[in-house]
């Protein structure tokens, strides 16, 4: 089995496939960033062979070494929230999507311009401009009426969900379904400006 790295960065696998482990994160960042086992070695304040145990799996780095191989190769080992989604049914049998918990769309995802038929208000917008509030909070209303759980998290961000929620048009079934998450989300900390 041979893998090589392509020119637009992807690894492609020739040969036999069976038992193929994916590239490490730490390969894939350094990868990346077009840097040699021995540069990144050098940069993280590590070995070389070290960083090939690491990437072969014949090594596992301690989570301190890991962010800094990660930071030396312009990556971080970010965290990603798990959503679990639920499907209910409105009447007719219209399948409506709610998640346990909200999530984060990273800029500039969350003020993208999507194209996408008005098909709750039944008007003749067919483009949101998420940077604007009043198209972001039609277009929130109708993906969580109409939209699949892929299309919800690729565009609504759960902190501009929270703002817009007293404002969404929304089916009661589908607000109470949605409503333990955004209270989850907005229920927040406080903070001072002097607490430690």
């Amino acid at each position: 089995m041979r893998r090589a790295l392509e020119s637009d960065g992807k690894i492609s696998l020739a040969g036999d496939n069976r038992g193929v482990e994916r590239p490490t994160i730490i390969e894939v960042a350094r990868r990346g960033a077009g840097l040699t086992q021995a540069e990144l070695a050098r940069r993280g304040g590590t070995t070389q062979s070290a960083v090939s145990m690491y990437e072969r799996r014949r090594k596992v780095p301690m989570l301190d070494v890991a962010e800094r191989l990660m930071q030396a190769a312009g990556a971080d080992l970010g965290m990603v929230t798990t959503v679990v989604w639920e499907v209910d049914f409105l009447p007719g049998l219209k399948a409506f999507w709610y998640p346990d918990r909200l999530w984060r769309v990273e800029v500039p995802g969350c003020f993208d311009t999507v194209r996408m038929p008005d098909l709750v208000g039944h008007t003749e917008q067919g483009e949101w401009d998420l940077r604007d509030r009043t198209d972001r909070r039609g277009l929130y209303e109708n993906l969580l009426v109409e939209g699949d759980q892929h299309m919800i998290m690729r565009w609504v961000d759960g902190a501009l969900l929270v703002v817009a929620w007293s404002e969404l048009v929304l089916p009661e079934k589908i607000r109470a379904a949605w409503e333990p998450a955004v209270a989850a989300a907005s229920a927040g900390r406080g903070h001072g400006v002097f607490d430690a």
